[in-house]
């Protein structure tokens, strides 16, 4: 069945309760934050509010999202693009869309005008529900969206060339409209910057959604009374997939506008949270304020706390042994997944697998892998090839780039771009990557992107992007720069000019170097790795 009828089972079973809650923690000092500073996880006020809606309400906004947009001419697999913070608001949208039969396609809220309008362009979107922190990045591109794409304006206050979302969506009823959505037809398309620069648009369909929500119920044997914390952001497939699992099983969840210890605690301490998903960066937060006295536990109703697990990079073992020092009786697990395989889970710890720790685990449910050499052959246990997996939660294509599906997709089997080795126990642990991605503080990096930023600079001849080693986000974006011949540039110089990248793009290391190429001309990053970072950076985070 469709993942749009768990959400109106739950209406059903438990229409008076809680299914959602958004809660934006206090900010104590006002900043002027502009959008390049956001970070991944991003308080839209600075006062602290708390708001609700029960599964009945949730359903209900969802119909009405869905009869707006087929009164309004959508059809069955056109494409809906969404560009929100994480708000009550965004699941009943994304929910609305597939209501209607049309295509959900979430866009990264720290994407550029440019990304946004080459992503609404590649999904082939017809429409767009936006917010008020993105109004200047929409105006910049708003002579080059088609003309009769439908703007929705998630707001107060709303832009001429818009449409308030509110207004339209309040005078539509709230029945469930009468569209037959089946387990094959698209459903949502994700976006996964590729190595070469922008974006690639990645294609699911119902199946895969539904794949991932009792996956992620089975995997961490989520019930009716839990309640899940989920802290990034929904268009990651890793959030919403998670979230899911309380989905599947029509339970609570909290979405929460801030990552710190103390916001993280007395969430679960107020929410009665159970289940709480880490990003290695904020784990470690936590564990140095415990350690510095900074928060203590027994000032928080923690005691239902019965799961943490983390994912979107590799695990330090010491991270894991120090936090069961704090939470002896804490379940962990970890997830293994790419948006491309509808997000995290075809490979997992498993719950009872701590002593395993450093390994992303054996395959989820209803996942096979292997683990092949250069011409796809499967390798022997203990060797190093390229990780594959294959399973209902698959991709479909890569939307209109069949060579770039061709590369990945092959009989079924994913090709993840990951290097890996299986121990004797069946365990997979991950080595080092084929590509060039950086995973840091669990946000993918690209080095083409900042490469090419870079290289506007007219001090700089050549400029090289890798992932170096680092205790806290796994790994950062360093730069190697070789100056211009007679010109000269400094480490603030560089700084100072990439402040117009994102923050989360900046690199956190300048080094002034020459930048070495192979015979071909293209930047050696297997000789770079070698000198600046070492041998197989992956393994050497497991290893922690």
């Amino acid at each position: 069945m469709p993942i749009t009828d768990l959400l109106e089972r739950n209406s059903k079973l438990y229409g008076d309760e809680v299914a959602l809650v958004e809660i934006n923690p206090e900010i104590k000092e006002e900043q002027r934050v502009t959008w390049r500073e956001y970070e991944l996880i991003q308080p839209t006020s600075t006062a602290s509010y708390r708001r609700q809606i029960t599964w009945s309400v949730f359903d209900e906004k969802a119909n009405r999202v869905a009869n707006m947009l087929m009164e309004r001419g959508i059809k069955k697999d056109q494409k809906c693009a969404i560009l929100l913070m994480n708000c009550l608001e965004w699941l009943p949208i994304y929910f609305g869309i597939l209501k209607a039969g049309a295509v959900a396609v979430p866009l990264n809220f720290r994407f550029t005008s440019e990304e946004i309008d080459y992503c609404l362009k590649a999904s082939d979107s017809d429409v767009l529900f936006y917010g008020p922190e993105f109004i200047g990045r929409i105006e910049d591109i708003a002579q080059k969206l088609k003309k009769e794409m439908l703007l929705y304006f998630v707001g107060d206050q709303c832009p001429s060339y818009a449409e308030d979302y509110y207004r339209q969506v309040s005078n539509q009823s709230s029945v469930a409209p009468r569209v037959l959505v089946e387990d094959s037809d698209n459903a949502a398309i994700y976006f996964s910057s590729g190595t070469t620069g922008f974006p690639k648009a990645i294609l699911h369909i119902h199946t895969a959604l539904m794949q991932s929500a009792k996956m992620e119920a089975m995997h961490h044997e989520t019930t009716h009374e839990d309640c899940f914390l989920c802290i990034p952001p929904l268009y990651h497939t890793g959030a919403k997939m998670h979230w899911f699992g309380s989905l599947f099983t029509g339970s609570r969840a909290v979405l929460l506008k801030g990552n710190s210890p103390e916001a993280v605690f007395r969430a679960v301490s107020e929410e009665h949270c159970t289940i709480v998903w880490l990003l290695v960066p904020w784990a470690q937060d936590i564990l140095a304020a415990l350690d510095a006295g900074k928060i203590k536990i027994e000032d928080y109703k923690l005691s239902q706390w019965r799961l943490m697990h983390i994912g979107a990079q590799p695990i330090p073992p010491s991270l894991v042994r120090h936090w069961l020092e704090y939470f002896p009786h804490h379940k962990y697990d970890t997830n293994y997944g790419l948006s491309e395989s509808t997000g995290p889970g075809c490979v997992h710890l498993g719950m009872e697998n701590v002593n395993k720790v450093g390994a992303i685990g054996v395959p989820g449910y209803g996942w096979k892998t292997k683990i092949v050499d250069e011409e796809g052959n499967t390798v022997p246990d203990g060797e190093i090839g390229e990780l594959c997996v294959k399973g209902p939660g698959v991709m479909v294509c890569y939307y209109k780039n069949q060579e770039a599906t061709d590369e990945i997709l092959k009989d079924g089997w994913l090709f993840t771009g990951d290097m890996a080795r299986k121990d004797e126990d069946g365990f997979i642990f991950l080595v080092d990557r084929k590509k060039d991605v950086i995973i840091s503080g669990g946000e993918n990096l690209y080095p083409v992107q900042i490469e090419n930023f870079l290289m506007k600079n007219n001090k700089i001849h050549d400029a090289a992007v890798i992932g170096l080693s680092d205790p806290r986000l796994g790994e950062i974006a360093a730069a190697i720069i070789q100056v211009k011949e007679g010109m000269e540039l400094t480490e603030d110089e560089v700084n100072a000019f990439c402040v117009d990248l994102p923050r989360y793009k900046r690199p956190r290391k300048i080094i002034f170097d020459t930048v070495l190429r192979n015979p071909t001309g293209k930047i050696d990053k297997p000789k770079l790795r070698e000198k600046y970072a070492g041998d197989h950076l992956v393994e050497k985070q497991n290893r922690g």
